[in-house]
């Protein structure tokens, strides 16, 4: 996981309530515990055609769409089931963060744990980046604050989860990371009293 401070991005939008973990990542495509090669897959039934051609109509396949790392997604994304692999798709499709006005908490949880930042901003923030699609933001994991428009809206996160972010660790890595402390305190607590 890379260390997440600041992403300067255009915007890409859905503006679809209700984003289910399918419609990300299609089940058939739950065959692997690999991160990687999940991206090709993200929105594969919005992307692609009968054929497995791309979709000329779909937002997600336009030329420009390497630069949109911000994901902007209508009201409860990320709801249904608890697949770690809907990050996962997102991360490797290049999607660094998504803002909504509501994003499903199991999936808010999975993001934060693999490093794709779910920012959730008010009602008037989230219209306003709805109606204009491939707007420069700017999300700042530090100040948790989101930059836009001449504006800067505050975000939720966590104490843990914002360090964890900034230092590009997970919760493994954490404990890791303090593995000396932990012995530390395991010798003592063994010791005869």
């Amino acid at each position: 996981m890379n260390a997440i401070q600041l992403i300067v991005s255009k915007t890409v939008v859905l503006p679809q309530n209700d984003i289910d973990t399918d419609q990300i990542i299609p089940a058939r495509f739950l065959t692997t515990t690999q991160r990687d090669g999940l991206g090709v897959h993200a929105f594969a039934d919005w992307r692609y055609g009968g054929d497995g051609q791309p979709r000329a109509d779909c937002v997600l396949n336009q030329p420009d769409i390497e630069q949109c790392h911000v994901l902007v997604a209508g009201e409860n994304f990320g709801c249904g089931s608890s697949r770690e692999h809907a990050p996962w798709a997102l991360l490797d499709f290049g999607i660094e963060a998504v803002v909504s006005s509501g994003i499903a908490d199991i999936f808010r949880a999975n993001s934060l744990k693999n490093g794709l930042v779910p920012v959730i901003v008010d009602a008037a923030s989230h219209q306003w980046l709805l109606e204009h699609p491939g707007a420069p933001v700017e999300v700042d994991v530090e100040a948790t604050e989101l930059r836009f428009d001449g504006r800067s809206v505050t975000f939720p996160i966590d104490a843990f989860s914002r360090y964890c972010l900034l230092n590009g660790i997970d919760q493994l890595g954490f404990l890791l990371e303090n593995e000396p402390a932990i012995s530390a305190f395991e010798r003592r607590a063994a010791a005869p009293a």
